[in-house]
């Protein structure tokens, strides 16, 4: 008996390797949209990452949203007003940094890189040896790996034999040694994408994949393609994700879904600088720098927003507001923003009215009915500061 189950236990451990291997061998389906040259000095700017991580937004709520994750606990302290307004200030420090994008760079090509021949050596084993350098605190990009063959060849190993061994002795969270069954079998990956889990796979291909990899630009160009067909945009906003996203679609001259919707949720300082970004990666002459200076004095900076909105919680409810700010909240803007609204729309519409547009007629009738709904809201904020005696600023 004990024979028997000692033979059903290979069996299974049989079956339970050859599951992955087929796991790891199979195809992964190619996206239709490639960078055809190397996409990292744009990514990289110091405008251009500007301009993407004011497109991502701050919203702390969405940032600290509870997850489900092993420890999700809360803390609770007695501070004083202080120490309130220094932990607002680590807040947002923590939020920028979960927010922070994984980076957008060439595929790297395995090339052979010879050290030395050793004809002496041939044949002195029948496996290879795997030399690796485990020296403490270096970044795995500067590890050294070679490979001794067994015909007496010494050369640095293969990419992917260094992320195996980097991942041997410096294991990365998360990350498997063999491909996860989410990106190996076709019918769970599209699952996962009809369901609109755009979030947990971009998370997941950013563990188990190296930016330079291919996998992590076919599977990564999938999620992009598959979120421009279903418009589900704001999932993403807010995450680490939002600005290679953005940045892709800019890329490839793509922006019309993503520039409809952020005219319809009225985020037009963001539709203006991705139209912005677009003219950057592609060098088209038009001057927008100009706009967005005047969009900038205009508006507070995302972490000027998201510092306000925590002091909001501080006030007490005693404490009123004055009528102006009043009338601000019942509006949902002020006179900056209006102002603002203005500048944006004029840029919008030029880019809609230019030969880069490709969806004009949806574009247009954003706009038009966001033009509507800004004159009402205008002329009812004229109304009520006119009514309590409120001069303009």
């Amino acid at each position: 008996m004990s024979l028997l189950r000692h033979v059903r236990r290979l069996n299974a451990l049989q079956g339970l390797h050859h599951c992955r291997r087929e796991v790891s061998s199979a195809p992964a389906k190619s996206a239709t949209l490639k960078y055809e040259q190397d996409p990292q000095p744009l990514f990289t700017d110091a405008e251009t990452q500007r301009l993407l991580r004011s497109m991502t937004q701050l919203q702390l709520d969405k940032v600290f949203r509870k997850r489900t994750v092993k420890d999700n606990r809360s803390e609770t302290k007695f501070m004083t007003n202080e120490q309130l307004e220094t932990e607002f200030l680590l807040t947002i420090e923590k939020a920028k940094h979960l927010l922070k994008m994984p980076p957008i760079v060439k595929i790297k090509q395995d090339t052979e890189r010879l050290i030395a021949k050793d004809p002496a050596l041939k044949d002195f084993d029948t496996t290879k040896y795997v030399f690796t350098d485990i020296t403490f605190g270096l970044p795995h990009s500067e590890r050294k790996v070679v490979v001794r063959e067994t015909d007496g060849t010494l050369a640095y190993a293969s990419l992917d034999t260094t992320k195996r061994m980097n991942q041997l002795y410096f294991p990365l969270e998360g990350r498997k040694s063999y491909t996860p069954r989410m990106f190996a079998h076709e019918e769970l990956l599209h699952k996962c994408l009809e369901e609109h889990k755009y979030e947990f796979v971009l998370d997941r291909l950013t563990v188990q994949y190296e930016p330079y990899e291919t996998e992590f630009h076919n599977l990564s160009a999938r999620v992009f393609e598959h979120l421009n067909e279903s418009k589900q945009f704001d999932l993403l906003r807010s995450t680490r994700h939002f600005g290679p996203m953005a940045f892709f679609y800019a890329w490839h001259r793509c922006i019309d879904d993503l520039l409809y919707d952020m005219i319809r949720r009225d985020y037009l300082h963001n539709a203006v600088e991705l139209i912005a970004l677009t003219y950057k990666i592609h060098k088209i002459p038009v001057e927008y720098a100009q706009t967005l200076d005047k969009l900038d004095a205009l508006h507070p900076t995302p972490d000027e927003s998201a510092l306000s909105e925590l002091r909001g919680f501080l006030r007490r409810p005693e404490e009123k507001q004055g009528i102006k700010q009043e009338i601000d909240t019942a509006i949902g803007k002020t006179e900056q923003d209006f102002a603002a609204d203005d500048i944006s729309l004029k840029f919008i519409e030029e880019y809609i009215a230019s030969e880069h547009s490709l969806k004009k007629v949806q574009l247009e009738l954003a706009v038009q009915t966001l033009k509507e709904i800004n004159l009402e809201k205008l002329q009812l904020f004229r109304g009520l500061k006119k009514a309590h005696g409120v001069q303009a600023s």
